[in-house]
């Protein structure tokens, strides 16, 4: 494998205007996000950017960013795009979508997102971890996998994604983690693939992929990345990162 993390981050967040940006422990916190990148040390990184201040950003800090238009219908066609410009020739082979806003995120679990593509049939890799209680289970924001992993295995198909808590009956039940690896020739036919109806109802971008028959494995881990959607959530990241 030959990896590259693209990081695709854009100043219109619903919740969190700005939100690449916001300071953290006294720099934006896609500072922090592609210094956990890096820090993973399996392949260079870039951000792919919808604004041409967070590109300055990036390279004041010494990073690498591109631009990208901002009519791109979402953050895998933001990254599509900005691998067409980091690498022309196709040398990766493997294009890591790491969210812009997890700036506590473990680098350990980039790691974790490329063994589901030790099987050749797997077309994407993607990350679960245990849910904690029944309200997590039942907050439609928390999204949930159908995956089951016997005899202690570290990676399972993903057979679904759902807003609702599945699987039904007793058992561990899988939160869903938005970090993918994906092949490069499977991020350049999903970027072609029209939205699914079941993508369409879900809200969920992956059930396009499963619907298309691709194929998905999920790396579970003992707990995801804490990411930044609001003002609070901003709060506790301060605080995490030392600066409240």
């Amino acid at each position: 494998m030959n990896p590259i993390i693209i990081i695709p981050a854009r100043m219109a967040a619903t919740r969190l205007p700005g939100k690449p940006l916001a300071e953290i422990a006294g720099r934006p916190m896609i500072l922090h996000v592609l210094e956990r990148a890096k820090e993973a040390g399996i392949g260079p990184v870039a951000v792919a950017a919808g604004e041409p201040e967070i590109v300055q950003a990036v390279e004041a800090a010494g990073g690498r960013a591109v631009l990208v238009a901002d009519d791109v219908p979402s953050g895998t066609d933001r990254i599509h795009r900005a691998l067409a410009q980091l690498d022309p020739f196709g040398a990766h082979d493997i294009v890591v979508n790491l969210q812009g806003d997890f700036p506590t995120l473990e680098p350990n679990l980039l790691w974790s997102v490329l063994k589901p593509l030790a099987d050749k049939a797997v077309e994407i890799g993607t990350l679960v971890c245990p849910i904690a209680d029944e309200k997590e289970a039942n907050t439609a924001s928390f999204v949930k996998a159908a995956c089951a992993f016997p005899d202690g295995a570290e990676v399972a198909p993903a057979l679904y994604f759902s807003r609702n808590p599945i699987p039904w009956g007793e058992g561990p039940r899988w939160h869903h983690i938005g970090v993918y690896a994906y092949r490069r020739a499977a991020l350049d036919r999903f970027v072609r693939l029209p939205e699914s109806p079941l993508e369409r109802r879900e809200k969920l971008e992956q059930l396009r992929a499963l619907e298309a028959g691709m194929r998905i494995g999920a790396a579970r881990v003992e707990h995801g990345p804490f990411g930044v959607d609001t003002p609070e959530d901003l709060e506790r990241a301060r605080h995490l990162l030392g600066t409240s």
